[in-house]
């Protein structure tokens, strides 16, 4: 696990200049536009809502000991899920739009890597890529907001909220490598298959997803790059995980 997570970290470290060699550029002009597009409507309306989360939480406690130092608490928690829901729909929405402009993208790495001329596999049309965007994302999204409510309310603990912040990041990451692993999946799995291919290679999603967060911290430029970047160390990582299948499946 811990090698294939540096391994999806280290993907990024040819990414861009892979990016330039093959030309792809062109490809993200208009997911980095949705990227942007989305950030601002995300993230504005997440700071907008931000105080009255934190209203909300301080009613809970009832009692006048404490109150202030319970509001203040309840402010911060506001401000985290806040930032946590965001990170969550921005990318999970990004992710699902951008699905057909990508595959093209990691079909031509793919390409680049094994020689195999594009549309070799299967062979899908713009509807059918966005569809199976939504459709992963979707899932994605039930099953991150399922995992991260309860991590949430860890954090009214003392010091078991310090694992919960790596437990949430963690889960982050996972399902952001998640949406950039399908990419190159879709043409080679249907939908359950390829569900199980990504547990079955955890490590990378997590090592592809810590990278695309992190990104998220930079202002504007990390909200730019982080689809170009990560699809394209996701599909190397991919490319290479599928031939060491397909090799295995061959030798047996």
């Amino acid at each position: 696990m811990i090698t294939n997570i540096i391994s999806g970290i280290k993907a990024y470290f040819g990414a861009f200049s892979l990016v330039s060699k093959l030309k792809l550029w062109k490809y993200f002009a208009i997911p980095m536009l949705i990227s942007f597009v989305t950030a601002i409507a995300v993230f504005g309306s997440a700071y907008a809502l931000s105080d009255n989360i934190g209203n909300f939480i301080a009613k809970i406690w009832i009692w006048d000991w404490g109150k202030e130092t319970f509001s203040s608490i309840s402010n911060v928690i506001g401000g985290l899920i806040i930032i946590v829901i965001g990170l969550i729909l921005f990318k999970h929405i990004i992710m699902a739009l951008s699905a057909p402009f990508m595959s093209p993208v990691s079909e031509k790495i793919e390409a680049h890597f094994t020689g195999n001329v594009p549309h070799t596999h299967r062979n899908t049309s713009f509807m059918q890529q966005l569809w199976r965007g939504i459709k992963i994302n979707g899932r994605n999204l039930i099953m991150e907001l399922l995992l991260t409510i309860p991590i949430l309310l860890l954090k009214f603990i003392p010091v078991v909220n310090i694992f919960s912040t790596i437990l949430l990041f963690l889960v982050q990451a996972y399902y952001a490598g998640f949406g950039n692993i399908d990419y190159t999946l879709e043409r080679h799995f249907q939908y359950k298959e390829s569900l199980q291919f990504v547990r079955n290679h955890r490590g990378l999603a997590i090592g592809n997803g810590i990278v695309f967060i992190l990104f998220l911290l930079i202002p504007v430029i990390g909200v730019i790059l982080v689809l170009p970047l990560s699809v394209t160390a996701a599909s190397i990582k991919t490319v290479e995980a599928l031939q060491i299948k397909k090799n295995s499946v061959n030798a047996a």
